[in-house]
């Protein structure tokens, strides 16, 4: 089975990943810090937010891509897809800012873990019933 709806969130959450690691370099190249965050808060914080990128959105796309191989209805992928990219927007933005922003980088969080829950329960009703 072909997967056309997962690719549109797996693209966004690449280009999303793309840009905080981009903050990060720019700092990098500037402050001249070749590893770590050079004692910098608000670079720690940027480092931050892209590893957690780089660390959530693997399994959620996973998870994405398994319901909607298994025929979830078109609408549940998207919304699931949009809970993903959403949640991993607000905490990336809420968490690279100096100061962070908390209430951003809180509600990213629980929609990400709210999307993974609900696709993993989802993936394991799916292959049991």
């Amino acid at each position: 089975m072909t997967i056309s709806i997962t690719p549109l969130y797996a693209g966004l959450i690449a280009l999303l990943f793309i840009t905080l690691s981009i903050r990060v370099i720019k700092v990098r190249r500037g402050d001249k810090i070749s590893l770590g965050d050079g004692g910098r808060s608000d670079m720690a914080y940027r480092v931050r937010a892209q590893a957690n990128c780089a660390e959530y959105a693997p399994m959620g796309l996973i998870l994405l891509a398994m319901a909607e191989m298994q025929g979830a209805p078109v609408w549940v992928v998207h919304i699931l897809g949009l809970m993903l990219l959403v949640g991993r927007v607000m905490h990336g933005w809420g968490m690279s800012q100096s100061p962070q922003n908390l209430p951003a980088r809180v509600y990213g969080m629980m929609l990400t873990l709210a999307m993974i829950t609900f696709t993993a329960i989802a993936n394991i009703g799916h292959a049991l019933f």
